[in-house]
């Protein structure tokens, strides 16, 4: 069993592995490929000049492997939560368990809307529904958060990939009972 399982793999899925993985937790990322980064070209994300969303996402995910993090190309299909733990159904028919699911499945919200989770209605244009989560990014069902686009945020990558670390940082925190704090210094 996964301590934390991320399913997509977008820019809010992408840095909550980050975080979790470099945390040392035990990280699972489970994506379909289905990210709306990967026709984008952002101009408006600091720190770079300009990226393309394929570069983006190839970018984030090596470095959340190299904290540890494992991927598999895989699309969920149900998530249920029972006794302190979550589990994944796929595609495939792989199962998945996790002490803590975060959800960031972008404009997506079939998975959740299918396995009872609470939905509102969304702000952004085209994003009909979203997840309806608390301050901490938790949603109704017990041990799922959401970050991203399906948590409510708008959809510019470099808003969706703080998001995922701000959950991250909430789920980290939980598991490890205070406040997670991850401060890097020039060495």
């Amino acid at each position: 069993m996964a301590d934390i399982i991320v399913v997509g793999a977008g820019p809010a899925g992408g840095s909550a592995a980050i975080f979790a993985a470099k945390a040392g937790k035990e990280t699972i990322v489970l994506d379909s490929g289905a990210s709306m980064t990967k026709r984008a070209w952002m101009e408006n994300h600091y720190g770079t000049e300009g990226i393309s969303g394929p570069d983006l996402l190839t970018s984030g995910r090596k470095q959340a492997e190299k904290f540890g993090a494992v991927f598999y190309d895989e699309k969920v299909t149900s998530i249920t939560s029972e006794d302190g733990q979550v589990r994944l159904t796929t595609e495939s028919g792989k199962e998945y368990t996790a002490l803590h699911v975060i959800l960031t499945t972008g404009a997506n919200p079939e998975l959740a809307a299918n396995s009872g989770i609470r939905m509102i209605e969304g702000r952004e244009p085209r994003i009909k529904s979203v997840i309806e989560v608390d301050r901490l990014g938790r949603t109704s069902m017990p041990n799922v958060w959401a970050a991203g686009v399906i948590a409510g945020v708008s959809v510019h990558t470099i808003v969706t990939s703080g998001d995922g670390a701000r959950v991250a940082i909430e789920v980290l925190s939980e598991l490890n009972g205070e406040r997670y704090v991850d401060h890097d210094i020039l060495k």
